[in-house]
């Protein structure tokens, strides 16, 4: 059984100014899903399924395709889009927000039958997390509520150009997960010590080898069924809101809050990069030339 790679670009539209500026940062034009991808080929996953918008679909997929990863891994694509709510629910006038990470996955559920790990489309993983969550996805076939994610270190993750919000997680003597705090604001003070504001506008510090989520989650197929019964209960109390979304963290907290799922915090030495400020992309495209240097790429 090989598991499958959910990458969540349905927001690169918006966030690149349109796809012909899609950032190339590898010295010979790659952009960072292209690392991802490969890295997922490598760690023995057997599909990648895009989850992306009807606006930029055409030419996404001249660009992002099976040939372009070689025919070494199949290809399939998935929409987002606000409409795509169950039966009952309709977009609330003048809402342009998407609904949410969570709701991008269920886009996924006829495409997926199979484990699965979710990534950002924008965000670099290192190879050590796609081969640790690959394994542990084999595993687990015909396997339920036996959910993952690979925990990096806090100060790993963290931009000398602007504060960053991170999922701080609790996790239990056996390895498992209790449960995911969102922390924003979160950055080194004059001193160097890692603070976050909360919402009082406190600041509280954070040790360094805290363990965050930067949503690289493995999931069996349930997930995507639990999700979309948990979203119709999402909508009948947030669905007329403008601005919320359903995430990813909400989901998982629930379902192991109702023990209806347990999720296995995995250990990695990858250091996870991406471009959070437009001042980022020097350091990006310098460690990227390093890993080429070294011959990791």
């Amino acid at each position: 059984m090989k598991p499958t790679l959910l990458v969540l670009a349905a927001g690169m539209g918006s966030r690149y100014g349109g796809l012909k500026q899609m950032d190339g940062v590898g010295p010979n034009g790659e952009i960072i899903m292209d690392y991802s991808v490969n890295d997922a080929i490598r760690a023995g996953f057997g599909k990648v399924v895009f989850v992306i918008r009807h606006s930029f679909a055409e030419e996404f997929k001249q660009k992002i395709n099976a040939e372009h990863f070689g025919n070494r891994i199949e290809v399939e694509y998935v929409y987002q889009e606000l409409d795509k709510l169950p039966a009952g629910f309709t977009v609330p006038e003048g809402r342009e927000k998407p609904w949410g990470t969570n709701h991008a996955i269920l886009m996924a559920k006829e495409a997926i039958h199979e484990p699965f790990a979710i990534i950002n489309a924008d965000d670099f993983y290192g190879r050590d997390g796609f081969m640790v969550i690959g394994e542990y996805l084999r595993n687990l076939e015909n396997a339920k509520g036996q959910y993952c994610m690979v925990g990096y270190r806090l100060e790993n993750t963290l931009s000398e150009n602007g504060t960053v919000s991170r999922g701080v997680c609790n996790i239990d003597a056996n390895g498992h997960l209790v449960g995911m705090t969102e922390r924003t604001s979160i950055g080194r003070n004059a001193q160097g010590t890692i603070e976050f504001k909360d919402a009082d506008g406190s600041m509280h510090p954070l040790a360094p080898d805290t363990t965050v989520s930067m949503n690289l989650f493995g999931f069996t197929p349930d997930y995507l069924e639990q999700s979309e019964k948990l979203f119709v209960d999402w909508l009948k109390e947030h669905g007329q809101e403008m601005k919320s979304e359903y995430y990813i963290p909400f989901a998982v907290n629930t379902f192991i809050n109702n023990g209806s799922a347990t999720m296995k915090v995995l250990k990695t030495t990858a250091q996870w990069f991406g471009v959070t400020y437009k001042e980022d992309r020097p350091m990006v495209v310098e460690r990227l030339r390093k890993l080429h240097e070294e011959g990791v790429y």
